[in-house]
């Protein structure tokens, strides 16, 4: 298919030249070693010196024999990266519904929890289902560095510029990301993973933003395709990821409510220095308990007209495929003073899940239960619509 001639290697992975000159300056950083394995581990001081001296020599051999962005993220991503994430912070992680799916390339829309472990450990399902990975979507908040920029697009990392102010600037950024999904998709063969909205949910209410829709859709619209066209050709596939613990509930409770006070204030919220990479780095290395990835079915061409329906059809498609936890169970009884769910959270030690959050402010803690309740209201009122 032949594009609009855009230029997309400032923002698409790197290929060919400019992917070896990233993985030379990745081997030669002199902190990659000890920055790898101190993000990620939370064992003992013993016991990290132990697996940063196998990891080194597995990484390096892994990274000589890297060439292409499908090799690091199999060979260093998921063979090394998330082997050691699955093993230090996570007690099980599931997933279901991939062997549903034809063995061709998807957009996957999917819940945002984590900056980086939604896309990266649904990749890892589809590694190991024997399925094409994704390329995602990352905004250019979070490339601090050369280093950062570097680990992102070796990954299949594309970067959208979220900075611009200007309307047509945005815009034309628009417009060229959503040539470069179908380009991915269409011409290279390859899986693309989107937010279902800009930034994380911060109050675990997992709701598709239309707008993404129509990004994706603004390419085959603007060569007259229509949007029944668009879903057959490109297909978007409704993916939830849902966390038991999520290791940044607090920051992201306290970010919300800064946010809501500046807007209240009739002002633009701007987040604190470094504030995305903490949050990146905490999600990573500490405890998330278990982790279910469910894969939902294509959108249906025959049923879907417009892209508002389309992210409806996402949201329905998430809200009742989101496995519910024991948390999460447990937070909507707290929150509604109700023993609903009481069955579902028998194991779960309230006590010390309540102490926790112990001493901080209680607005801070309100929407922290919050972000594990509203899961569980979003499925009720699928259901009672389901019912109605």
């Amino acid at each position: 298919m032949e594009e609009k001639n855009y230029d997309f290697r400032a923002i698409g992975p790197y290929e060919g030249q400019d992917f070896e000159d990233a993985m030379e300056r990745l081997r030669n950083y002199p902190q990659l070693i000890n920055n790898f394995t101190d993000i990620i581990s939370r064992h003992s001081r013993v016991v990290n010196k132990w697996k940063s001296f196998h990891s080194k020599n597995q990484l390096e051999r892994s990274m000589t024999q890297v060439h292409s962005v499908d090799d690091f993220q199999k060979m260093i991503t998921s063979d090394i990266f998330l082997n050691m994430i699955e093993s230090s912070s996570i007690d099980q992680l599931t997933f279901d519904g991939i062997e549903q799916l034809e063995n061709r390339p998807y957009i996957y829309i999917s819940s945002h929890r984590d900056i980086v472990l939604d896309t990266a450990l649904l990749d890892l399902a589809l590694y190991r289902s024997g399925r094409e990975l994704c390329e995602m979507i990352i905004g250019d908040n979070l490339i601090a560095n050369q280093f950062v920029e570097d680990m992102f697009r070796v990954n299949g990392g594309v970067i959208t510029h979220r900075s611009l102010s200007s309307t047509s600037e945005l815009r034309e950024e628009t417009i060229k990301m959503s040539h470069y999904v179908r380009h991915c998709v269409m011409d290279k063969k390859r899986s693309m993973w989107v937010a279902q909205k800009s930034g994380r949910s911060k109050d675990g209410i997992d709701n598709t933003n239309p707008a993404i829709i129509k990004m994706l859709y603004l390419a085959c619209r603007e060569q007259k395709i229509d949007f029944k066209t668009f879903l057959e050709t490109t297909p978007i596939v409704p993916v939830a990821i849902s966390y038991q613990y999520d290791p940044c509930d607090v920051t992201k409770s306290q970010s919300q409510i800064r946010k809501l006070k500046a807007e209240g204030c009739y002002n633009v919220y701007k987040k604190k220095k470094y504030e995305d990479i903490i949050d990146l780095v905490k999600g990573m290395r500490c405890w998330k308990g278990n982790i279910h990835i469910q894969v939902g079915t294509p959108l249906d061409p025959e049923k879907i007209s417009d892209p508002r329906e389309a992210a409806h059809e996402c949201d329905r498609q998430i809200h009742r495929n989101f496995k519910l936890w024991d948390t999460n169970y447990y937070c909507w009884d707290r929150l509604h003073e109700s023993r609903k769910f009481e069955k579902y959270y028998d194991d779960l030690n309230t006590k010390a899940f309540d102490k926790k959050y112990r001493g901080l402010n209680p607005q801070v803690v309100h929407n922290v239960y919050l972000q594990y309740a509203n899961p569980v209201q979003s499925m009720l009122d699928e259901m009672n619509e389901e019912n109605s």
